[in-house]
């Protein structure tokens, strides 16, 4: 009867309702990213971002079975439950899952987890993973054509270097909670950073400079001047130690003829440097923009995310985590075309090809923009200045990579003067080569200079000396960019890691960053004390390269991570059981007495070491409970008792800052760290100061005193 009714009612026209199709649903990390991929995906797609890492090692225990395989326990973690079900309840709802979360280990980690939860829920479900290098729409659509099982030796590699992590954490930081103080941490990787750090400033501090003098003369032809500087007398290499052999040498040619005795002109070609890699782009960045590793990879995120573009949102750049400098087909079309079109003179005939390091996994291509058409100045509109400045360098170091050297030439010229010998250096670019796109890349070595034209034995118009007294430099101490470099020479960490590595260590309070020189802490160098006695294998740049080799075999398919982490497990363990009952106690050995007395109680207070620097506190406690801030400083304002004290923003770990302990009623504030020195002149107090021309310097706090003052100093009112 049903289907007779039916039928009869088809025949009177009633229209029949369709089934809706179901959507496919895509996941990804961020909501950023999510936005863009779904305006080019169209209505037939969902996409969601899980926000990283859904599921993950407990947070309170050590969460993996040392007893049986080393097998982790995966719980979902804390207040990402309901993101968890959303994601579950748009599967049910959806055709198909298509995965995609990063192309590296974490990112595989994450698609795992994600389709064993969804599975759970939703049996037969079509769940699929699929890979992309840059957010464009061609890059999305072709991903989505080619959905792919998940990579399995990848998420092993990932299991492993989360295991043992947590089986180095979790048994170190426990010892240093007992022998030092309480919740401190002990990372695998960051420890052997922390050692590089602390090693370096014993070297910094070791270092007694020596004195030494150079001499330059000025010398004038025409309406040219040039400065030859001293590189012979008497036929021997100069060596100046004092202002005395100066005097020497300047007594000796007093009165003699200057003329040229020899003019030697060279060539040579500069080739463009390959593509940006992470470390590579970090280092840059860090030297010509200043930027932090950790705000390079936050900047880069949002390029490669998207950014809007008038109506259409654009990926601007390739995934930005890689060790490789490769750079695909169609990219090295799209350059080698919009160098033809705008620069035909410096297109080479064959693309420029460079070398991967032999280390690299050459997972992805190098950093690149997606398109070149988006050059720095039409999408300058469309950025803040942070990403024009880092998309500027992406671009500018990609495009010059495909064009043709630059060729310099230089010119050295020998001056005698008496039996002493100077030598002026010139130098230009006879062809500009990839120069020609060179803007913020561009450094002070890159400037032309010029001489006028000479000849053999011609004599030269003495202006003057300048003698110039000198210290030798001791190492430097290390920066983001140099111990990047050095990471990744060593080959810890990988390209995911540098940043983080870094911001552990200064979050920890193991290492400040001053200047932007990473320095380590009293605490610091206490945890580095401890870590290279007790367990040398460790904190070992080797150990650790080799445990990065192994994850990499493990990823390659050809080695068991099970295996390779029971041969370090057994006596790692048996050497933290041994140093946990014979190492003695370090506890409140950092701790200094101080004259203060505190103002609750009237105990005496003593100088402690906290989680962001050193404090005071009574030592009545747990009875009285009083701490503040080390006063740095007395307040400079008229009227006011109070002392300048370090303080942060209340939210976050904004920029630290220093400002007056009487505050709300007294606003003082500086950026710049207070000295225990005061100023000779006005007697407000010193501040630290830093910049490239004079180094570490002391300068008057005071705007209204010129002594050692810069006119740039922040002080007043905290906005």
């Amino acid at each position: 009867m049903a289907s007779v009714s039916a039928r009869s009612t088809a025949k009177a026209g009633t229209k029949t309702r369709r089934t809706p199709t179901k959507p496919t649903l895509v996941i990804v990390e961020s909501p950023a990213k999510a936005k863009t991929i779904e305006k080019y995906l169209g209505g037939s797609y969902i996409v969601l971002a899980s926000m990283g890492h859904l599921i993950d090692l407990p947070k309170s225990r050590l969460g993996v079975d040392v007893d049986h395989e080393f097998t982790p326990e995966y719980l979902t973690i804390r207040g990402k439950a309901p993101l968890l079900k959303e994601l579950q309840k748009a599967a049910k709802k959806s055709k198909a899952v298509l995965l995609a979360s990063d192309n590296d280990r974490e990112g595989e980690a994450i698609a795992y987890h994600i389709r064993g939860a969804l599975a759970q829920k939703n049996e037969g479900l079509d769940i699929k993973r699929i890979v992309f290098n840059e957010i464009t729409p061609q890059a999305i659509r072709d991903a989505v054509k080619e959905p792919m099982a998940l990579d399995e030796d990848k998420v092993n590699a990932q299991k492993a270097r989360r295991v043992l992590d947590r089986l180095v954490g979790y048994n170190l930081s426990p010892l240093l909670w007992k022998k030092v103080k309480n919740g401190l941490s002990a990372g695998r990787v960051q420890s052997v950073a922390l050692r590089i750090i602390c090693e370096r400033e014993a070297e910094v501090e070791s270092f007694i400079p020596e004195e030494y003098w150079t001499l330059e003369a000025d010398f004038k032809k025409g309406r040219y001047s040039f400065t030859g500087e001293l590189v012979s007398f008497n036929g021997q290499k100069v060596d100046l130690k004092s202002e005395a052999d100066v005097q020497t040498v300047v007594n000796a040619i007093a009165g003699a003829p200057c003329t040229v005795e020899d003019i030697r002109d060279s060539e040579r070609s500069i080739r463009p440097k390959p593509p940006f890699t992470t470390s590579k782009l970090q280092q840059t960045a860090a030297n010509r923009l200043g930027f932090t590793s950790k705000k390079t990879m936050q900047i880069a995120q949002q390029l490669y995310e998207g950014v809007n573009v008038g109506a259409t949102r654009i990926g601007l750049i390739t995934y930005m985590r890689t060790d490789s400098v490769r750079v695909s087909d169609v990219a090295l079309k799209d350059v080698r075309g919009y160098i033809g079109e705008h620069f035909p003179a410096e297109l080479p005939p064959e693309a420029n090809a460079y070398a991967t390091d032999k280390k690299a996994q050459d997972a992805h291509e190098a950093i690149r923009p997606t398109m070149v058409a988006y050059t720095p100045e039409s999408m300058k509109e469309y950025l803040n200045k942070d990403q024009q400045k880092l998309y500027g360098i992406i671009w500018e170091r990609f495009v010059a990579s495909q064009m043709t050297p630059a060729k310099q030439r230089s010119t050295a010229m020998d001056v005698a003067a008496g039996t002493a010998l100077f030598r002026v250096s010139a130098s230009r670019l006879v062809e500009k080569g990839f120069y020609k796109v060179i803007k913020l890349l561009a450094t002070k070595e890159d400037k032309e200079s010029t001489l006028p034209e000479m000849r053999m034995g011609e004599e030269l118009k003495l202006e003057g000396y300048r003698p110039e007294q000198h210290f030798t430099q001791g190492p430097a101490r290390f920066t983001d960019a140099s111990i990047i470099k050095v990471l990744e020479e060593k080959g810890i960490g990988r390209p995911s890691t540098y940043a983080p590595i870094i911001s552990v260590l200064l979050e920890r309070y193991y290492i400040t960053r001053e200047n932007r020189q990473l320095v380590p802490t009293t605490l610091g160098r206490k945890i580095h004390e401890i870590l290279v006695d007790s367990f040398p294998d460790v904190v070992d740049t080797g150990f650790t390269a080799g445990m990065e080799q192994m994850l990499d075999e493990v990823e390659e398919s050809r080695r068991d991570w099970v295996g390779a982490l029971g041969q370090f497990y057994a006596p790692f363990k048996k050497r933290v059981d041994d140093i946990m009952e014979t190492l003695q106690s370090f506890k409140g050995s950092l701790d200094e007495p101080t004259d203060q007395v505190c103002e609750k109680c009237g105990r005496p207070m003593v100088k402690k070491l906290g989680r962001f620097g050193f404090f005071l506190a009574c030592t009545g406690f747990p009875e009285c409970k009083n701490t503040k801030s080390i006063p740095l400083a007395r307040c400079p304002r008229p009227g006011c008792d109070g002392e300048i004290v370090a303080r942060r923003k209340a939210k976050g770990r904004g920029r630290e800052f220093y400002g007056c302990s009487n505050y709300p009623a007294c606003d003082f504030i500086t950026y710049f760290k207070p000295t225990n020195s005061y100023c000779p002149k006005c007697g407000w107090f010193l501040v630290e100061r830093f910049d490239k021309k004079r180094g570490s310097y002391k300068a008057c706090i005071n705007p209204a005193c010129d002594y050692l003052h810069s006119q740039d100093g922040e002080h007043g009112n905290d906005d």
